[in-house]
């Protein structure tokens, strides 16, 4: 398959399995588009979506500091790139803190764009996931924040941000369609040489964890997700800028 440069403006495309796409969200390549999946391409980050969860494999984005800021809000919309019947709604989520204690959790995280023109793409619901409070109001969200902190103009970092799908999770309880909830997610952190750390953290993660101790080695994290990740190595001075 060709190399592709995709155009930052939305674009679906078809969904045959390619671990061959490249795009300036993942510029060493893009992750595997499992076969059956739709791969969307908004202007700030790619995804893989799965008809059968209904939720993202994967999510890639750059941070950088030129779209840091404060945060402009939360008004959730729908991609139109992005068949409805294989998204959830936000009516979906209701109730669901009350019952299982999860939030909406972003995949590309607001606040890595909230200066970006597009940064209402990070509320479409396409490129969100139920996450246990504790989780995402913890270990990820100071994970976010480390990987904010230790990105530069020079140096930006590249992340895939996914689902893992590795045991049964209670469903939404007020959702009107078929869906599997991630028991687990994952960050794959790089820069533009290949050189990286990954992270797997769990949804029963508790909310003082120490985000550091859920890294995992890149062969681990690639055996778990099922499909081709972009090739990267563990580097110590990248484990660093992390925080770790």
């Amino acid at each position: 398959m060709n190399r592709l440069l995709l155009a930052a403006a939305s674009l679906m495309l078809p969904s045959l399995a390619s671990a061959n796409t490249f795009s300036v969200h993942c510029p060493i390549g893009c992750p595997e588009n499992p076969e059956g999946n739709h791969q969307v391409f908004t202007h700030i980050y790619g995804m893989s979506m799965s008809p059968e969860t209904k939720f993202a494999n994967w999510v890639a984005y750059e941070v950088t500091p030129q779209n840091f800021g404060v945060s402009p809000g939360r008004n959730w919309d729908h991609n139109e790139a992005i068949p409805s019947d294989i998204v959830m709604e936000e009516k979906d989520y209701s109730g669901s803190w009350k019952a299982l204690g999860v939030d909406k959790g972003h995949m590309a995280p607001l606040a890595a764009f909230a200066n970006n023109p597009y940064w209402y793409e990070t509320n479409y619901i396409s490129n969100i996931t139920p996450q246990k409070s504790a989780l995402n109001q913890g270990p990820w969200e100071e994970l976010e924040a480390a990987i904010r902190k230790g990105a530069t103009y020079e140096s930006p970092f590249y992340v895939v941000t996914g689902s893992l799908f590795e045991k049964k999770m209670p469903a939404l309880p007020k959702a009107d369609e078929s869906h599997k909830i991630p028991s687990g997610f994952y960050k794959l952190v790089y820069n533009a040489k290949g050189e990286g750390v990954a992270f797997i953290m769990e949804q029963d993660s508790g909310r003082s964890d120490n985000y550091c101790a859920k890294q995992v080695s890149i062969s681990e994290l690639s055996g778990r997700v099922g499909y081709v990740l972009p090739s990267v190595e563990v580097d110590a001075e990248m484990v660093k800028r992390v925080g770790c």
